[in-house]
């Protein structure tokens, strides 16, 4: 993997005393709204920014579909979300013909992006020499991708044909009318196929960047990201693969989504997403890319990988018979949450962050705070009768990125834990009773803080899907030692030394093979006693110019 001189000795792996064993989050990219990359991904929840904005007129016409009243036939009340900026995408250096991408849904192209770029934060760049014959790719995708919906309008022209016929209109007339309908979508041709499928966003992305394990999607609706990650888990424990490219990839925010969510009805009407508040009055949609490199941690560990955050365990459940398909219920989460702990190990509370599920909806958010304080209440600290855990939802933020609702909690919390600060609660101005309640075990606070704590830091992480889809992960961080100030996330610090000016130029060269990686090792290895020694602060890009300048 990486480079060929990086490339790791893996050794044939077996399921035995395997599959407890915790797993490293070794790499990271993201896209949200509001933020292009996992370091202003960070900086917006740190500094509670609210990334909802209108819906953009280069998405689609709010005008064209907005009805205040819910019950408005092919109509949505929602116009408002949270939406990525535009992404610039270099086709041929993923070996894509340009003319082949108004064929292919953006949730692949996005999701090929992102994987590419976690892969270089681990140190594991995909490319030429690199063996990633034993990495997989395993993303939550929802079923339905929005080109399906372009795709298959153009195929109403039957329908449109007769109701144009009843209407007095045939002929040249009625075929400029159809011609102008059908121009409106985006047109068939031979790659129109894989480009609407959303398992292909997995099989995509393993063919472009010559990925040689498992690649697949899992729908589970919301939680699709976490039951992707559970997937991911279990193809280490097996030892199918060293490596694991999941999370989850959605941008389908499109008028068909948005009255899917209007008819059940979920959004907010107000605009808003108050998640964990009494003034909570529904979710907003929002779009989102969010990718975790995994790894044995004992095999981070000996590799010198930088770890976020260690995995220790990912618990499912279903709801059973619930009230409705897509009614919440607190019995089903309870058994999720508790086999998270059982699975990892260790008791509710040693947690001292919650990202949860938080949706904002009324309903939703009330039925997760229940399960919540039901697990979390069971325990010696609980009886204390002082809050010790920190909960929120980035929700709030950036809007339910459905599919990838998981992977934005999943990296939400994992950074909180590699910066040691404790994430604010955003929106939340009249906290449901329940949290408020004597002896709750859970606060929340409007800024972030530094998190001082006397045992290893844990965090939760919750995702529920549609259909009664149940998951909660347990993390904790990799080191107690406080990590360097938050320039590794952007940039890295790189310290040589050596007797000659040929002794540097050599490290500088190791050092390009895989800079992320080798950063640390320099550090380690730097003697100011050395007669000659260079100091490097910079991102990865510009060190690898500079590097072969230099070099």
């Amino acid at each position: 993997m990486g480079k060929t001189s990086m490339t790791k000795d893996f050794t044939e792996h077996t399921t035995e005393g395997r599959k407890s064993e915790p797993v490293a989050i070794i790499g990271l990219s993201c896209l949200f709204p509001g933020a292009e990359n996992r370091a202003e991904y960070w900086a917006a929840i740190k500094k509670s920014l609210d990334a909802l904005s209108d819906i953009p007129a280069d998405h689609w016409s709010a005008a064209d579909y907005y009805d205040p009243d819910p019950k408005a036939e092919d109509k949505t009340y929602g116009r408002r979300g949270g939406f990525l900026s535009p992404v610039p995408f270099e086709p041929l250096k993923y070996g894509i013909v340009p003319n082949d991408l108004s064929a292919i849904d953006t949730t692949q192209l996005l999701g090929l992006v992102a994987a590419a770029l976690a892969l270089a934060d681990a140190g594991y760049p995909a490319g030429p020499g690199a063996d990633h014959s034993r990495t997989a790719v395993l993303l939550g995708v929802t079923g339905a991708l929005k080109m399906v919906v372009s795709l298959g309008s153009r195929l109403a022209h039957p329908q449109l044909r007769r109701a144009l016929a009843d209407s007095g209109i045939e002929g040249e007339a009625a075929a400029e009318v159809l011609k102008r309908f059908a121009n409106e979508f985006t047109p068939w041709q031979e790659n129109s196929f894989p480009g609407l499928l959303g398992n292909v966003t997995a099989g995509r992305v393993a063919n472009r960047l010559n990925l040689g394990g498992s690649n697949l999607v899992v729908d589970a609706a919301c939680a699709s990201s976490l039951a992707a990650v559970r997937q991911g888990l279990m193809e280490l424990a097996s030892g199918q693969a060293d490596l694991v490219v999941t999370g989850g990839v959605d941008t389908f925010s499109d008028p068909f989504m948005y009255t899917c969510f209007s008819k059940t009805p979920a959004l907010s009407p107000t605009g808003e997403v108050r998640a964990y508040d009494q003034d909570g009055d529904g979710t907003m949609l929002g779009e989102g890319v969010g990718i975790v490199v995994l790894k044995r941690l004992s095999e981070a560990e000996r590799d010198g990988d930088r770890v976020y955050a260690v995995l220790r365990g990912v618990g499912s459940s279903s709801d059973g018979r619930g009230a409705a398909i897509f009614a919440p219920t607190a019995d089903g989460q309870v058994r999720a949450i508790q086999n998270a702990y059982e699975q990892a190990g260790i008791t509710p509370d040693s947690v001292e962050l919650v990202e949860g599920h938080g949706t904002g909806t009324a309903v939703g958010d009330s039925v997760e705070v229940s399960a919540l304080n039901d697990v979390f209440s069971q325990n010696s600290r609980a009886k204390a009768g002082q809050p010790w855990c920190a909960l929120g939802s980035v929700k709030s933020q950036i809007g339910h990125t459905k599919a990838a609702a998981g992977a934005a909690g999943l990296i939400k919390a994992a950074l909180s834990l590699y910066l040691k600060t404790l994430p604010p609660s955003v929106k939340v101005k009249k906290p449901l009773p329940v949290l408020t309640a004597p002896g709750s075990p859970f606060h929340m606070s409007t800024r972030p803080r530094p998190w001082l704590s006397s045992r290893p830091r844990r965090a939760g992480v919750s995702a529920f899907g549609f259909g009664g889809s149940n998951f909660h992960c347990v993390l904790e961080e990799a080191s107690p030692e406080k990590n360097l100030a938050e320039a590794p996330l952007d940039f890295e610090f790189f310290a040589f030394s050596g007797p000659t000016p040929a002794a540097l130029a050599e490290k500088l060269t190791q050092a390009l093979e895989a800079p992320r990686r080798f950063a640390a090792r320099s550090r380690a290895e730097f003697s100011p006693a050395e007669a000659h020694r260079l100091i490097i602060l910079a991102s990865e890009a510009n060190f690898l110019l500079l590097g072969q300048r230099l070099a």
